[in-house]
């Protein structure tokens, strides 16, 4: 079985003592392709020398965390626009909002998600979308692009309805480790609108699914988050990989001639 993590920061300090081995098992557990998310000025050049060690293995995004806006976002956008077309990536992201760390940037985080959302539209590219504490929030400045936006809501955590609304714009759930956790309310959400509208993330470091929660995550347990869809949804697991990997390249591989795993 293939698989794709279409959400990983496997390029943090976290792996600098072990990214050789973490890399190995990644692809001894069959997960072939891996999805890097920027986060901002700091983290550019750590994701660049992953991709430029595991040319095969790793396909770059360019955006800007929202924790990472400020009031100095207008200067800080411009410049990672100028970034964006120096280089190939396969996705805006990690932009979008974050209402909980800090409420106080609410103005600049929304300013600087649209524009990054323009970005997408200019250069025919999928988002991968941060919400955390603001799916709402979230879901209308995208609804208010009139379905011009394709992507993934990362680290899904709304209700059912907001659920629908993403699939509604022919846009995907990111699900992760967190369908794995006890008292999550995903598997109720996911076995609700079923798997066309799904792919797997691993948020590497953050976010271990069980057995490894508690300790830092990385892409190899794409697999374990699979095996929890898998019984969600009354799936095989080969089901399961066959099509959150489809849906996958239908976002970020959409023009592939070959497979791109």
């Amino acid at each position: 079985m293939n698989w794709i993590d279409t959400h990983s920061h496997i390029y943090l300090p976290d792996f600098d003592t072990d990214r050789k081995e973490t890399m190995q098992r990644c692809l001894d557990s069959g997960v072939a392709k891996i999805l890097l998310p920027n986060i901002d000025l700091t983290s550019i050049d750590a994701m660049h020398q992953l991709k430029l060690n595991y040319a095969d293995q790793v396909d770059m995004m360019m955006g800007i965390h929202p924790c990472s806006i400020d009031s100095n976002y207008v200067d800080l956008l411009d410049r990672i626009e100028k970034i964006l077309h120096k280089d190939t990536y396969y996705g805006i992201g990690e932009i979008g909002l974050d209402l909980y760390w800090d409420k106080s940037t609410q103005r600049y985080q929304e300013d600087a998600f649209r524009t990054q959302l323009s970005w997408s539209i200019a250069l025919d590219l999928p988002v991968s979308i941060h919400s955390r504490e603001a799916t709402e929030e979230s879901l209308q400045i995208v609804e208010a692009f009139g379905g011009r936006i394709k992507g993934v809501f990362h680290c899904f955590s709304g209700s059912r309805e907001q659920a629908q609304r993403v699939a509604d714009m022919g846009m995907y759930l990111g699900i992760g480790g967190v369908l794995t956790y006890k008292k999550s309310e995903l598997p109720a959400i996911v076995e609700n609108l079923g798997a066309s509208w799904i792919v797997l993330e691993t948020d590497a470091p953050y976010l271990s699914p069980v057995p490894h929660r508690g300790r830092r995550n990385e892409s190899s347990y794409i697999p374990v988050i699979g095996e929890r869809l898998a019984e969600v949804l009354s799936f095989s697991i080969e089901k399961v990989a066959r099509v959150t990997t489809e849906n996958a390249r239908k976002i970020y591989y959409p023009n592939a001639k070959v497979q791109t795993i």
